[in-house]
């Protein structure tokens, strides 16, 4: 068996010059040479529902073969074709949605059958399904390599390749929806210290709600932003705050700079629309969380399976896009976290999202439903995921939904 080394080195030489449609069969074929039977690619949906096979949409359809004709074997030396059913699969209930959920590789019971994570950073792109006729464990670090690898090949090519967004979207999406995740960054993003995570529905149709965070400097940047409206326009004006919040921070504004920039931006160019925010910086090394609020719900402070009451609510400062400028900057207010915090924050879509019966789903049962989540030893993606499928089920939407969650735990 080639060396893993010279066999993973040789599949990254060979998609430099590929389409996504090429990456199946060359992560397959690098699987073959590590001993595998073979390996093949799922990705998780928008909305994390379901796990589909990075396969070409219309593969190429095989001669026919005649009933007493045997059936040509490949030879070695020939790239192999990708394995394994081509049929999405469900994340709930399946094996393979497990090693997603927990983001560890599960075995089948006969020990021929193997799913790996794909892991970017901390965001969950989806598994790959790995066959052998058993697994050791110097197989398996070899799986988790290779799985490792083609995340990379995959991210790679998700900005520009029309076969990724294909395989991981279950339906058409709004104009103004695609203009919002043209502009927010992952889902997750974390250190061993911070992880942040992210959730923005309905994932096809938003139209005014957006998120951003970023890692810089020992800092996590974190904005919430709610535009007026639900069409191109309140899209329009959540882009246009997230660029003047990264332009702002970026020439090292402070927060009620950020906040300002927004505001006159807004007022100047799309004035009909008014936004609001939540705008924030945590200190990683010391814990300090950091935030302004401009006309939007208080973020939730959890701290060891609890909300500790009206630690983070503040008189809110105006919405942004009326202009008001330098006059009226938003005042910073400060908590220190302890290690193991949770902050918590959210838009009105999700508190404001009814049952069949016309009942909320409130504050505060947004806050069971993550701390349950969280007690049940669910990671901070896999904790939202699960509020989301839950919002779903058993209440409707009216507006833009988005929940970010934010843990400080140092390492």
């Amino acid at each position: 068996m080639p060396n893993e080394d010279a066999v993973l080195s040789a599949l990254l030489s060979s998609s430099n010059r590929v389409t996504a449609a090429d990456i199946p069969a060359l992560i397959d074929e690098a699987g073959r040479k590590l001993g595998l039977s073979g390996a093949q690619v799922y990705l998780a949906d928008l909305q994390q529902a379901r796990l589909t096979p990075l396969v070409h949409p219309a593969p190429e359809t095989p001669s026919p073969i005649e009933p007493n004709e045997p059936k040509e074997t490949s030879k070695p030396t020939e790239p192999s074709k990708p394995m394994g059913p081509s049929e999405p699969i469900q994340i709930e209930g399946s094996m393979a949605g497990l090693a997603y959920r927990t983001q560890r590789t599960q075995r089948s019971r006969d020990d021929c059958t193997a799913w790996v994570p794909m892991i970017d950073g901390v965001e969950r792109v989806g598994v790959l399904r790995v066959t052998a006729p058993c697994f050791e464990d110097a197989l398996l670090e070899s799986c988790a390599a290779l799985s490792g690898l083609a995340t990379l090949l995959v991210m790679a090519k998700a900005s520009h390749d029309e076969l990724v967004v294909d395989r991981t979207r279950s339906r058409t999406m709004t104009t103004q929806a695609e203009l919002l995740w043209a502009f927010v960054p992952p889902r997750t993003i974390g250190t061993d210290d911070v992880t942040s995570t992210a959730i923005l529905e309905p994932a096809y149709e938003a139209g005014g709600d957006a998120f951003d965070h970023s890692l810089g400097d020992g800092v996590l940047h974190l904005a919430l932003l709610d535009a007026m409206g639900h069409d191109l326009a309140s899209g329009g004006a959540s882009a246009v705050a997230l660029g003047a919040s990264r332009a702002t921070r970026r020439a090292g504004g402070t927060l009620a700079d950020i906040a300002t920039t927004i505001d006159t931006t807004l007022s100047e160019w799309i004035p009909d629309r008014l936004l609001t925010a939540v705008i924030a910086r945590l200190d990683i090394a010391t814990g300090q969380f950091t935030w302004i609020n401009c006309g939007h719900p208080p973020p939730l402070l959890i701290r060891e399976g609890h909300v500790v009451p009206q630690a983070m609510e503040f008189p809110a400062h105006l919405p942004l896009g009326l202009g008001l400028g330098q006059a009226a900057a938003p005042d910073e207010h400060h908590i220190r976290l302890q290690p193991g915090d949770r902050v918590l924050l959210y838009s009105d879509g999700v508190t404001e999202a009814r049952t069949s019966d016309g009942s909320l789903f409130g504050e505060q049962r947004l806050a069971d439903s993550v701390i349950l989540s969280m007690a049940s030893g669910n990671a901070p993606p896999e904790t939202l995921r699960r509020l989301v499928r839950n919002l779903h089920e058993h209440h409707r939407l009216h507006d833009d939904a988005t929940i970010m969650l934010v843990r400080w735990h140092p390492h």
